[in-house]
Parts: structure tokens; C-alpha cells; sequence
């Protein structure tokens, strides 16, 4: 079957919060309740006034998927897939977790980052809401040929208040850590207190797990491994501006945000926190820098990944200067597809590509992944 059916299969059988036998299939998709815990509480007061805590119930209280084998009732290792920005549902990441879960043995877990898929507002999907929020940010800022349907509630947080990246990464962050300390708790049946985690992680997911990886928090990643698909890019060498992701200005305002004033000067660093600090450091290709590529040097042997050629968004020289150049050469590889693709969708499905390439392409890249993540 065809990377482009099965991506039809997936989506039409998938709903979120309902338990389902795909078909044709030995895979179960299984969701679990998660109620974010508030971040930020321990946090200077001067810090504390550049946090944003936007009180959405979609985004405090959320179901998540795993993929799981049908005959396995628990298991000792999962995989945590961490998906792209402005993502409003989970169809292009079910082939993904599908093939990674039947090809590895192990759980595939997809947590939606804070406001994304599941944890955005409803309005959010609302084209009557969307429609006056489009008009009015028009009005604002000109006809920027870049701002969109899909990118417009995502472009007016990050215009309002850019600080909003941070914050919902970091509620992120802590949220994944509390995932795997009730994991360790026994609160989750499915897996053992022992659990292994490793991480398939995609775009700005790549990103989250770098300070993840960096941070360690209670040393739960001293023993994973991390594959990045398209991500894992210094901040200022991306280039978010897209029909998909942000429009124009809001891309502008955020990149010069964390270029200038708080984060550039340092402020991250002087908190003491660990987590404010590896962000820091994954801003620019010198913050840091000796601390940073040393860390990765020594995870070497648990980092690997794929860039692909014409990715604009997250391009492979920012991955370089965000791993260093012995590392990158050594764990990631630099791909290009012989169809034309974007960072957004490295796999179409429309009918103008072809559909044995883009096959073929999958395949070379998720046989490398599992055989990463599945040793």
C-alpha cells in the first residue's frame, strides 16, 4: 500500500480520545488523560514578569495517543514523538507512529506541545473566528502574501507577545517531565516503572528535545536516544516565516526577540535555571557554545537524524552550528528527495508528485529511524 492510502486509512480511522484497532493491522491506538501542571511557580520575580500563562482548558486538560502492538500488554521501552509547530491535528504523524511502533516492538507515545493539536482552543478551527482575526491582522499590517488561514492565530500570539514561545515550551517541557515521572509512579498501566524512553522528534519537536537533552531533568534522558527528522537547527538559522507555520511580521518580531534585550543579555543564564540556560543556548551558534557542543559530543553515540536538502525552515548548516560540525558530520545525514517537497510536508500526498518516490523516500527514512530507536 502506498505512503498516500495508508496516510487516508490512518486519518479517516483516527478520532481523538477514542481507543481503536486500526485495520489491517496488529496496532491499537490507545488515549490517556494528562492534566499540565502549571510551570514557571519557582521563578524569580524578575523572570517571572516576561512569563505568559494563558489559562485555556483545552490546553490543561488533553488526552494523548500511543500506538501500541495488540499482543503486548505492557511495555519496558517507548518512543515519544514530538511533532512540528502550528500543528492543528495528528494525520501527518500516524504513518510515522505506525511504522515506528511495528517496526521497533516499542510504544509510540504523540504528546502534543501546549496550544497545539488537541490543546488548542476550539476557536482556533472556528473559520468564522479565523475569518475576523484574518481581516483584522490585514488591516494591521498590510496584505502579507504570507499570512494564511492555517498560520493566522498562531501569528497574532506570537505578534502580541513573542514571549509566548518560551512559555508554551517550557509548559512543554515540564509537562513531559511530569509525563514521565508519573510514568515512573505507576500511573500509567501501560508502561513499567522502568520504562526506556527514547524520541522521534520533527521540526520545532527537535528543538524541545534539545533542551531536553541538554537540561536532563532528573537525569531521565541519561540513557535515550534522539532522532531528529528535519529539526535540530540553531534558533536564529531557521527561518520561519511560511503559509503553514507564521506569517511575515510575526516571524520578524519573534526572531528579533530572542536576538535582543532578555534573552541576549544573559538574564537565562543569571536565573540559575537549567532549563532557561539550555534554551539560551540553543538561540544563537556562541551561547554557550563550548558547553553546548561538548554535551552533544559526548551523547554522540545516542544522536542521529535526517536533514533534508531544500528545507528552508530548518536548514542543515543551523544543525551543524547547534551540534557542532564533528558531531553533525557524524550523526545526521543530509538527504534530498527526488520530487518536490517542502519542510512542512517532506512526504505530499497530492496527485502531482510521485507516488513510488515518495514511497521510496519514507521508507529510507523511517528504516532508518526504527533501526536507530529500535536497537
Amino acid at each position: 500500500m502506498s505512503y498516500s492510502a495508508r496516510f487516508q486509512e490512518l486519518s479517516s480511522q483516527f478520532e481523538i480520545g477514542k481507543d481503536v484497532e486500526i485495520e489491517n493491522s496488529d496496532i491499537l491506538i490507545r488515549f490517556f488523560p494528562f492534566k499540565s501542571r502549571r510551570s514557571f511557580t519557582g521563578v524569580s520575580g524578575e523572570i517571572n514578569s516576561f512569563i505568559i500563562s494563558d489559562s485555556v482548558k483545552e490546553n490543561e486538560v488533553f488526552e494523548f495517543p500511543v500506538f501500541v502492538q495488540s499482543s503486548v500488554k505492557k511495555y519496558n521501552e517507548v518512543i515519544l514523538l514530538l511533532h512540528g509547530l502550528n500543528e492543528r491535528n495528528w494525520s501527518k504523524y500516524l504513518p510515522w507512529a505506525e511504522y515506528l511502533c511495528k517496526h521497533t516492538g516499542k510504544a509510540v507515545l504523540l504528546f502534543p506541545i501546549a496550544f497545539h493539536v488537541n490543546r488548542a482552543p476550539h476557536t482556533w478551527s472556528n473559520p468564522r473566528f479565523l475569518q475576523k482575526m484574518l481581516d483584522l491582522r490585514r488591516n494591521l499590517h498590510g496584505q502579507d502574501r504570507s499570512l494564511t488561514f492555517a498560520n493566522v492565530a498562531l501569528s497574532e500570539r506570537l505578534t502580541d507577545n513573542p514571549q509566548r514561545f518560551y512559555s508554551s515550551g517550557r509548559q512543554s517541557f515540564d509537562d513531559i517531565v511530569k509525563l514521565i515521572t508519573d510514568i515512573k509512579a505507576g500511573k500509567l498501566p501501560l508502561f513499567d516503572r522502568n520504562i526506556k524512553i527514547d524520541v522521534f522528534a520533527y521540526s520545532i519537536g527537535a528543538f524541545l528535545s534539545q533542551v531536553l537533552f541538554l537540561s536532563n531533568p532528573h537525569d531521565y534522558f541519561s540513557e535515550s536516544k534522539l532522532f531528529m527528522f528535519c529539526g535540530g537547527s540553531i534558533f536564529n538559522s531557521m527561518y520561519g516565516e511560511s503559509r503553514s507555520i507564521m506569517d511575515k511580521k510575526s516571524y520578524e518580531k519573534l526572531f528579533t526577540f530572542y536576538q535582543t534585550g532578555f534573552w541576549a543579555e544573559k538574564i537565562a543564564i543569571k536565573t540559575g535555571d537549567d532549563v532557561m540556560a539550555a534554551f539560551y543556548s540553543m538561540l544563537t551558534p556562541d551561547n554557550d557554545k563550548a558547553k553546548r557542543m561538548n554535551i552533544f559530543k559526548q551523547m554522540r553515540q545516542r544522536i542521529a537524524g535526517i536533514s533534508l536538502a531544500f528545507d528552508k525552515v530548518v536548514p542543515y548548516h543551523g544543525v551543524v552550528q547547534a551540534l557542532g560540525h564533528d558531531c553533525a558530520s557524524k550523526t545526521i545525514t543530509l538527504l534530498d528527495f527526488p520530487y518536490e517537497y517542502t519542510h512542512e510536508s517532506p512526504f505530499p500526498v497530492t496527485k502531482q508528485v510521485d507516488k513510488q518516490e515518495v514511497d521510496e523516500s519514507f521508507l529510507h527514512v523511517f528504516r532508518q529511524a526504527a533501526g536507530f530507536l529500535g536497537n
